[in-house]
């Protein structure tokens, strides 16, 4: 049985990256389809073997205003068929999308109903998106996101050699850049002894083995890791059971290099998780 992902999404926000990780996965791969045709495919892609036994299907507001109602109708019709799918959303912070078309020099596809004003599209944009971020199976806010992170996730997420199961990920992330907007669960460390404050430390990180060891040289964190992963090993199979598909874990310190860091690769380890440190170059 193969795997059909419909990707859409704020425009700028990182499709395009995300369709290339897929196609280099050996997903099939269509960029741009009208929603009207999107039952229609389908069902193609549920008829066929081999070659689209795995889709990833990009459909956004390029396809017009109305994308969000005309593809969340498509999927509620899907489902009513017993035809499968997953739905990805990606999202960036009105800021960061801004920024990134300056850099691109290229045209907002909602442009021209806001006079060229891409922060007023992107806001327009999010609030017809809204009906379609409501079915996502998976949502990433890419925000602060490098390309290579993005491609890590979106491996993590629909690579064919993993489990079917649900995909949880422990995020590292410092306050001072902002809380993940994907998260399901995030727990602040920065009640804890801080290597940043040791002069040998303070350029290394969390991954490192000095760092780790004067870390967990304090009770406190021990305590404090020991509280955090009976919490997950006690929620992990409720959201399982509930159906959950994607579970994100986010643990932050101020800088997002050193505490945090450390204990979601610790707690990563001991669940058997992705780890990711978005911040960890910062």
């Amino acid at each position: 049985m193969g795997n059909t992902v419909f990707i859409t999404g704020m425009s700028g926000s990182g499709k395009s990256r995300a369709i290339n990780a897929l196609e280099d996965m050996e997903y099939y791969c269509v960029d741009n389809l009208p929603a009207s045709l999107a039952t229609t495919f389908a069902d193609l892609v549920s008829q066929s073997r081999d070659k689209l036994s795995n889709v990833a299907i990009v459909i956004d507001t390029r396809d017009g205003e109305n994308v969000g109602v005309e593809l969340s109708a498509a999927l509620r019709e899907l489902t009513a068929r017993g035809i499968g799918y997953k739905v990805l959303f990606l999202e960036a912070s009105t800021p960061v999308i801004v920024r990134r078309y300056r850099e691109t020099r290229r045209r907002h596809p909602l442009a021209h109903s806001t006079g060229g004003d891409v922060a007023a599209a992107t806001e327009r944009e999010r609030k017809l998106l809204t009906p379609l971020r409501s079915m996502a199976d998976y949502i990433i806010d890419t925000s602060n996101s490098t390309p290579a992170q993005l491609r890590e996730r979106i491996v993590s997420l629909f690579s064919t050699e993993k489990s079917s199961g649900m995909a949880v990920s422990c995020v590292s992330f410092g306050f001072k850049f902002g809380v993940p907007t994907d998260a399901d669960l995030v727990f602040d460390v920065r009640c804890l002894p801080n290597p940043f404050y040791i002069d040998e430390l303070k350029h290394s990180t969390g991954l490192e083995e000095p760092v780790k060891k004067f870390i967990f040289s304090h009770q406190s964190s021990n305590d404090f890791l020991a509280k955090i992963t009976e919490f997950v090993d006690f929620a992990l199979p409720l959201y399982a059971e509930e159906g959950k598909s994607q579970l994100v874990i986010a643990i932050g310190c101020t800088g997002g290099r050193h505490r945090s860091v450390a204990f979601a690769q610790a707690l990563a380890d001991h669940i058997g998780a992705e780890a990711i440190h978005r911040d960890i170059t910062k």
